[in-house]
């Protein structure tokens, strides 16, 4: 591991940064949840990249297509503003022909460290599903599943820590990083 590896939030996109919308392919259905512009920056200000890992299985079903998908996209970009993404990752896949890239493998995150020089042991994954608490799980992170979204269905899920949302989510890590 690099010396100046930094440590990462992954961040599921659809049920924890915005309401959860099946098969989110209209921008003008995105509805970012109150407090997440904030908690992104202040996880950035206390020294993390914030990177989206998201799997977008309405493409490969053919719900809708990359460029709607780049939209909805641009669309949630826009609604955290002043906050930014450091980086944005996305599965296609089908999940029937599921690649290592589509969550709960860790392929996504593995992809990201390498090309963003993060520090694992010091990272976290954000969610609402199960399989975004075993995606951090199996890349080596701490998990958050947090109860937007799917999450307030989740039991099985095991994670790390869990929050009523994606701000209770911020407040864990920037405790836990000044400890």
């Amino acid at each position: 591991m690099p010396n100046d590896a930094v440590p990462a939030v992954f961040l599921d996109r659809d049920g924890t940064l915005m309401r959860e919308v099946n098969y989110c392919s209209d921008p003008r259905q995105v509805e970012i949840f109150p407090g997440v512009p904030e908690a992104l920056l202040r996880l950035k200000e206390a020294g993390y990249k914030l990177v989206v890992i998201s799997n977008q299985a309405g493409i490969g079903r053919g719900y809708f297509t990359e460029a709607q998908y780049r939209l909805v996209e641009a669309e949630v970009e826009r609604q955290i503003l002043p906050a930014k993404f450091d980086a944005v990752y996305f599965c296609p896949d089908h999940p029937e022909r599921a690649t290592s890239r589509r969550k709960p493998a860790p392929g996504m995150v593995l992809e990201a460290q390498r090309e963003h020089q993060l520090d694992l042991s010091r990272s976290w994954f954000i969610g609402d599903k199960a399989i975004d608490v075993e995606c951090g799980r199996n890349a080596g992170v701490r998990t958050i599943l947090v109860k937007t979204g799917y999450g307030a269905n989740e039991a099985h899920a095991n994670p790390d820590w869990i929050a009523d949302d994606f701000l209770a989510a911020a407040e864990i890590i920037i405790k836990a990083a000044n400890h």
